[in-house]
C-alpha cells in the first residue's frame, strides 16, 4: 500500500498517536509566518 504524508497522518491521529503540527512554506516570507505560528 503507498500512502501520502497527509493520508498516513490522518490515520495515525485516528488511531491516537500524537502529530505534531505543520505547515507548508514556499517563500522565506512564509516559512517566517508558519514558524511564528507554530512556536
Amino acid at each position: 500500500m503507498k500512502l501520502h504524508e497527509y493520508q498516513a497522518k490522518e490515520i495515525l491521529a485516528r488511531a491516537g498517536i500524537p502529530i505534531p503540527d505543520g505547515r507548508l512554506a514556499t517563500s522565506a516570507q512564509e516559512a517566517e509566518a508558519a514558524a511564528k505560528a507554530l512556536a
